[in-house]
């Protein structure tokens, strides 16, 4: 009971956070992205690059998340053992 309480709490701290405590966020201007763009056209490497960048600023939370998963099931998944005649032979 104590565990479900800690993760509830934890997930209304999470939810609550970002709400009461916002930060104005500065976009890319539009001179910025013009440039990029215009750059990618006239074969410039400089728009590939932010390009690049932005893929993988992108792709790194769900990296993250996925390694998360995985060690979170290798911890948690249950243990299968066998009987045998010596004794348990653990399969994992």
């Amino acid at each position: 009971m104590k565990l479900v309480k800690r993760l509830l709490f934890i997930l209304f701290l999470g939810i609550t956070t970002p709400v009461v405590t916002t930060v104005p966020a500065s976009a890319q201007c539009a001179m910025c992205s013009l440039t990029a763009q215009n750059a990618t056209e006239n074969g410039n490497n400089q728009g590939k690059g932010l390009n690049n960048a932005i893929l993988f600023l992108l792709a790194m939370p769900y990296l993250a998340a996925a390694g998360i998963g995985f060690l979170w099931y290798k911890k948690y998944r249950p243990k299968k053992k066998v009987r045998m005649d010596e004794g348990p032979i653990s399969l994992n």
